[in-house]
């Protein structure tokens, strides 16, 4: 299946995609694109573009916490985990989600 390209991921969707993966566990920014390519089976590939000015702003509302350190390459990278406050922001986003999923279900369901 072919990457989406960005116009094709809705507005926000990106953050939701951040906050869970660094659920996770701490990751870098390239980890975090790699992550989200990897568990999407290759459908969703995030730009450097449209990847670091998310976690800034994210960081900034501090939904995210980050610190450096040193990467599996040997090279100094910023690593991100997910505050308190980003849990709740991402529980909230989670559950936006699902609401808009099964409202998008519904409609392709019954208009066929």
């Amino acid at each position: 299946m072919a990457p989406l390209e960005k116009a094709d991921l809705l507005q926000g969707t990106l953050d939701l995609l951040i906050l869970k993966v660094v659920a996770l566990g701490p990751v870098h920014g390239y980890g975090i694109s790699q992550r989200i390519r990897q568990i999407s089976e290759e459908v969703l590939q995030v730009q450097q573009g449209s990847l670091y000015p998310a976690l800034h702003r994210l960081e900034k509302k501090g939904w995210l916490e980050a610190d450096w350190g040193e990467s599996d390459n040997g090279r100094q990278a910023k690593f991100y985990r997910l505050s308190a406050k980003g849990r709740r922001q991402l529980a909230a986003e989670e559950e936006t989600w699902e609401r808009l999923s099964r409202a998008v279900t519904l409609i392709l369901q019954t208009a066929r």
